[in-house]
Order: C-alpha cells, then structure tokens, then sequence
C-alpha cells in the first residue's frame, strides 16, 4: 500500500509538470491538444491499469498506453522528453520478465524519437540530435535497470541464505541440545550404576546373607541399614545434581577408607588401601577415582570370589593419576569376556577427563583393573 501510493505521487506529480510545462512552453492549439492527450492517456492508464500492481492481465496494456503517451507528449514539445523519468520506470517495475523490460524500453525510446521528428523536424541536425538523446537515455535506463535488477537479484537470494541459515543455526541449536541431552543421561546412568546400584547390589547380598543367619541377624540388619542410608545419600546427591565424593566434606582419601570398611564389613573380603597423602586433586578427578573403585569392588564383589582386594591410589607424575584396584580372584579372559555396562563406562567416563583404562587378567589368576586420568582434567564434568 504505501508503495503504491508513492508510485501514484511519482505519476500524478509527472503528469502536473508535464502540463505546466506545455502551457507554457506552448500556445499552439495542435501541440497543446497532443500533449494533453498524452498526459491524459499516461494518468487514466495508470489509474485504470497501473494501480491494480503486476497482475498479469494489465500489465501489457499499461505499457502500451505509457509508450503511446511518451510518444504524444513528445511530439507536442521536445522538453516534454522529461515522461521518461517516469515512462522507464514503469517499463522495468511492471515487466514480469528482464526480456520484457527490454522491449519495453525499446519501445518507450523509438516512441520517444518519433515524437522528436514530430516535434523538431527531419533535418540532418534534428535526426543526429534526436539520435543521440534517444540513445543515451534508453542504455542510461538499461543501465540502471540491469544494475537494479542485479541487485535486488542479490538481496532476494541473501535473503533466502539467510533464512537456510537461520534454519541451519536453528537445527545446530536442536542437535545440541539433544546431544547435551544425551551427555546428561548418559552420565547419570554412570552414577546410577557406579553409586546406587552397587549400594543395592550390596543390600541384595546382605539380606540374603540375613535370611542365612537367622540366629544372629542383629549385625547384616545393622549393615543393610547402613547400605540403605548410603544409597539415599547418593540418590540425593543425583538428584541435587551434586554427584560428590561425599555429602559429609569428606576427602577422597576419607572417602575410599569409609568405601573399603563397608565392603570387608559386607563381604567379609579382606581390603588393602594405599591413599598417597599429598594427593590435593580437583572434585572431578576425586569423583572419577572414586567411581573408578566403586566399579572394581562391585565386579570382585558379583564375580570373583576373591579374599583379598589391593586398592592403590597414586601419582604416576606431577599432572598423571594411577588407580590400580588388584583382586586375586578366580579371574577371567577379557579378551572373550561378555562387554559389561560397568568396565564400558568406566571407560566412557576416563575418556571425559582424558584418562585410560586397562584391564589385565587370566582365568585363575586374580584381575588388576588400572586407570590413569590426568590430575587436572581441565574442567571436564565426570
């Protein structure tokens, strides 16, 4: 709407200069009459025609009557030649192809000359001066047409770049978003295994273990009540997101003592620690070690049959971490062992902070679990 309106100020505004110039320019009835019927021709055909925009069945007409009126108002007085300011315009807006627009303009021009003969006369000056004028305007508005043209070409496909873009950033925004996702359910299902299913694995053996001892119950009741509580505290430790070495500030030295206490307690499995003391590490390195021998004891806990546990906790170097968990179970052969959710994500995690895993074991001959994980992890999330 307020295109066209600034399209009816363009022509209305063209046709008043137009007859304002012709009167006075002129008082010669014959050229007094053929310019008002082209200045008339040009603002009926507009508001009959032009004004309805670019459909398909106006347009054609349009031009006509644009070409007829340049042709008549410049018959009627030479500087009338100015209705191609307006003339050109219509041609190329209106136009629905490039091809069209040229003929168009071809045909505003050879219009525009013979209204110059008709106007200045046929001598050699005339013809050379017409030639000339009408030549310089027509490639002017070719020249501006194809640059406009060129250019509005180019804006319509930015535009539609920049809409794929969007698309593009909307679908990255989406993938990320659901691999962050994905991240967060797959950590969580670590913690669940690494903390409250083996808390409940321990709870499982306990009461069967009481259903055993029903003469002396009194210590397996006290250490299923304990399992339960551990396993509450970790299950609101997920839930806060928390995932801590401890709620009660407890240290992973600390923590691995209160870890291998509980396990000798419920299994009757003699446990060895060694904690290097002036081990001052990150909460994302003190979780992964953690999670790391909570991992090795469920597994010699459910598979075996052990006596004695070794847990060794170390530094390999100033910026390497070592955590060797040392069985001397019935062992087995990883190489033909079932994939377990419990060694691939104990990988899965080390390989979050840049650590390894290492699995060394035989059948008979007990299994040693090694992991090494960088001492700052760089802030990596375990």
């Amino acid at each position: 709407m307020t295109s066209m309106r600034w399209w009816d100020a363009a022509v209305l505004g063209t046709a008043a200069l137009l007859a304002v110039l012709l009167l006075v320019l002129t008082d010669v009835p014959w050229r007094i009459g053929v310019g008002v019927s082209g200045i008339a021709l040009l603002v009926v055909a507009w508001i009959a025609l032009g004004r309805r925009g670019t459909e398909a069945a106006t347009v054609t007409p349009l031009i006509v009557a644009v070409v007829v009126a340049s042709g008549l108002v410049v018959s009627a007085y030479p500087t009338l030649a100015i209705i191609q300011v307006i003339a050109y315009p219509i041609a190329w807006s209106f136009s629905a192809t490039m091809r069209r627009a040229v003929v168009a303009n071809i045909a505003i021009a050879l219009a525009v000359g013979v209204g110059f003969l008709v106007s200045l006369g046929t001598g050699t000056a005339n013809l050379v001066q017409t030639a000339f004028t009408v030549a310089l305007s027509l490639i002017f508005s070719l020249a501006m047409g194809f640059w406009i043209s060129r250019m509005t070409a180019l804006g319509e496909e930015r535009g539609r770049l920049l809409v794929e873009l969007q698309g593009a950033q909307e679908q990255i925004a989406a993938l990320n978003r659901a691999a962050g996702a994905a991240d967060e359910r797959e950590r969580m299902a670590r913690d669940l295994h690494d903390t409250i299913a083996q808390d409940l694995t321990g709870l499982v053996m306990l009461a069967q273990r009481a259903r055993r001892e029903a003469t002396a119950p009194d210590a397996t009741l006290a250490l299923l009540e304990e399992n339960a509580r551990a396993a509450l505290t970790e299950t609101r430790a997920l839930v806060a997101a928390g995932a801590a070495v401890a709620d009660d500030g407890l240290d992973l030295a600390s923590a691995l003592h209160r870890l291998a206490d509980r396990f000798m307690r419920e299994t009757g499995v003699r446990v060895e620690l060694s904690v290097d003391d002036s081990l001052a590490l990150s909460r994302d390195v003190d979780v992964v070690a953690l999670r790391c021998v909570q991992e090795a004891l469920g597994n010699a806990r459910k598979h075996a049959r052990a006596s004695r546990v070794t847990i060794d906790v170390s530094r390999v170097n100033d910026d390497r971490l070592r955590v060797r968990v040392i069985d001397d179970g019935i062992g087995f052969d990883p190489a033909a062992a079932p994939d377990g959710f419990g060694l691939t994500g104990m990988t899965e995690r080390l390989s979050l902070v840049h650590g390894t895993l290492s699995v060394t074991s035989a059948p008979g001959a007990g299994t040693t679990l090694t992991a090494e994980l960088p001492t700052d992890p760089g802030g990596v999330r375990a």
